[in-house]
C-alpha cells in the first residue's frame, strides 16, 4: 500500500522538508506548483499542502504522515501525534505587549489578546485558569494593539526586533518552544512507515554525527577511546608502523573540533573528519 506523506508548500518549512527528504532518498517536487509527486520507486505519494492544513488531513486519515510545525499541530486540535522532532523551523511563543505595562501572566486576566494561533494560546491560558479573550489575526498581529483591537498579542519571537519596533516587550514565561515534527494519526503505524522513519531519523543522526579518523600509538588508546568512544565502540586496525593503530570513530559534529584538539594532545596524528551523508543505528 502507497505510502501517502503531506509536505509543507511554502513557508519556513518547505524548503527543509524537502531537503530532508530527498536526502533520505525520496523524490520530491522540481516545479513548485506541483501539488503532488508519486515516487514509484519507494512506493510513496507526496502531498504539498498548506502547513496549517496538514495535521488535519493526517488527523482525519486521510493522509498517512505528515511534516509541519508542532505548534501548528497544536493549535489545530487535530487527532494526529507527534512522532518525531526535525530539527529545523525552531521557534519560541511568547506574550508580549507595551514596553513596561505588564510583567507576569497573571497581567492577562480580562485583557484582549490578539494571536494566529488561537488553540495554542487558549489551551495555555486554560491551563494556568487565566480568563482573557484571544481574537484570531493572520498575518502580523504587532499593530493590533496600536489600532485598538487588542490590549496584548501572543505571537513567535526570533530577535525581538520586530516587537521593539512597535513598542512592544515580551513577558512571563515562554508559551510554546515549536520546530518541525512528523506526525501520523497514530494506533499502529505500517513497515511502510518504519522505513519512512528510519530513513529520516538516519539523516538526522548523519546531521548531527561526523566519521572520525586518526593514527595513534596502541600504549594511547585507552586514553583516546575514553576521549572519543564512539556508539558502540570504535574501530581499530593494526598500521604497518610497528606499536601503532588506525582509529576510527562516529563522534558528535558539535565538539569535533575541540576533540580534534584533545586526541592531538595526547600523541593522535594525520586526524581527519568526514561527513556522514546517511546512516542506520
Amino acid at each position: 500500500m502507497t505510502l501517502r506523506i503531506a509536505v509543507p508548500n511554502k513557508g519556513a518549512l518547505s524548503q527543509a522538508a524537502t531537503d530532508i527528504l530527498r536526502e533520505s532518498g525520496y523524490r520530491q517536487r522540481t516545479d513548485s506548483k506541483e501539488l503532488a509527486l508519486v515516487d514509484h520507486d519507494n512506493d510513496v505519494e507526496f502531498f504539498y499542502l498548506r502547513p496549517r492544513d496538514i495535521a488535519l488531513y493526517v488527523g482525519e486519515g486521510t493522509l498517512d504522515v505528515g511534516i509541519t510545525g508542532r505548534d501548528l499541530l497544536l493549535d489545530s486540535g487535530a487527532k494526529a501525534d507527534e512522532v518525531m522532532n526535525l530539527g529545523f523551523g525552531r521557534s519560541r511563543f511568547h506574550f508580549a505587549g507595551p514596553a513596561g505595562r505588564y510583567s507576569s501572566l497573571e497581567d492577562l486576566r480580562g485583557l484582549r489578546i490578539a494571536t494566529s494561533y488561537v488553540g495554542v494560546v487558549e489551551d495555555y491560558l486554560f491551563r494556568h485558569g487565566i480568563d482573557a479573550t484571544v481574537t484570531r489575526l493572520d498575518g502580523a498581529v504587532e499593530t493590533s494593539i496600536q489600532l485598538g483591537v487588542a490590549d496584548v498579542i501572543a505571537d513567535v519571537v526570533e530577535t525581538g526586533s520586530t516587537l521593539r519596533a512597535a513598542g512592544l516587550a515580551t513577558f512571563g514565561d515562554v508559551i510554546l518552544d515549536s520546530q518541525a515534527v512528523l506526525i501520523t494519526r497514530g494506533g499502529d503505524v505500517s513497515a511502510d512507515f518504519d522505513i519512512f522513519r528510519r530513513r529520516v531519523e538516519g539523516v538526522l543522526v548523519a546531521r548531527s554525527y561526523v566519521m572520525m579518523d586518526y593514527d595513534i600509538e596502541e600504549s594511547h588508546l585507552p586514553e583516546a577511546t575514553a576521549l572519543a568512544p564512539g556508539r558502540e565502540g570504535p574501530t581499530i586496525s593494526p598500521l604497518g608502523k610497528a606499536g601503532w593503530v588506525a582509529v576510527r570513530v562516529m563522534v558528535p559534529r558539535a565538539n569535533s573540533q575541540r576533540l580534534m584538539d584533545d586526541l592531538y594532545s595526547i600523541g593522535a596524528r594525520a586526524i581527519l573528519l568526514t561527513d556522514i551523508h546517511a546512516c542506520r543505528l
